[in-house]
């Protein structure tokens, strides 16, 4: 009922083509189903996408050679210039109504047989998390409404359990080495964090827009590591 009010008054259309929408929907079915998903063959480590007849499991040449914290991203979307019209539309434009139809692309990452446990056990969601005054900035953080619409989908609990410790400069375009030296000493375990027990909790699903290098969720699975947390994956809705 809500959503048919927020339909009559002010009525949705689809990001890309401006379809009328309804039930508070921003992406029509036609625009989401020609967004690429990342399809086999794929690196078992960070989700990048390969072309070619490789049937068993592999690492692609940039994961070969690194130890990650967490044991794999999944990452739904592959880079292109749809994909980033949304995640750039909730992330710099204040579309914060992108957050549901992104969380719903996200969630089809669950069904890779290698998270039907985190949904059997119902393991903890926890957003990447943004430093107060860029979280200012913004009115919210793009990754904490992608978990808590994904959360609510599928039933899962979600934890802001990391916080920003100082402001980093913007990401974009450092190398994974400068990344990682830039987050250095910059994420930590946050009150929500320090309450959530490894005893209890059976795994954690870190949340974020983009999946890129992979240095942002790194230190984040670092921090929660050091804790006793141990089973830790990401889920991202693309992969940069």
């Amino acid at each position: 009922m809500f959503h048919r009010l927020l339909d009559a008054l002010y009525p949705p259309s689809c990001e890309l083509c401006e379809v009328p929408l309804q039930d508070g929907s921003y992406l029509c079915e036609a625009c989401n189903e020609s967004l690429p998903r990342i399809r086999e063959p794929f690196c078992s480590s960070c989700g990048e996408m390969f072309e070619g007849n490789i049937r068993s499991e592999f690492l692609c040449p940039n994961c070969r050679d690194l130890t990650y914290a967490f044991r794999f991203a999944r990452p739904v979307l592959w880079n292109s210039d749809n994909a980033r019209t949304l995640i750039h539309g909730l992330k710099y434009e204040r579309s914060l109504y992108l957050a549901r139809d992104l969380a719903g692309i996200a969630s089809e990452a669950f069904l890779d047989p290698r998270l039907t446990q985190a949904l059997q056990e119902r393991w903890t969601l926890v957003p990447v998390p943004l430093h107060w005054k860029r979280e200012q900035e913004r009115h919210y953080n793009q990754s904490q409404e992608i978990a808590r619409h994904l959360g609510a989908l599928l039933g899962l609990p979600v934890v802001p359990a990391l916080k920003r410790t100082k402001a980093t400069p913007t990401q974009t375009h450092l190398t994974r080495k400068q990344r990682l030296q830039n987050l250095r000493g910059a994420i930590a375990l946050s009150a929500a964090g320090k309450r959530l027990n490894p005893a209890e909790t059976k795994g954690i699903v870190l949340i974020d827009d983009v999946f890129t290098t992979g240095a942002t969720v790194q230190e984040c699975a670092q921090i929660l590591a050091r804790n006793q947390h141990e089973n830790i994956v990401v889920v991202t809705v693309m992969r940069g």
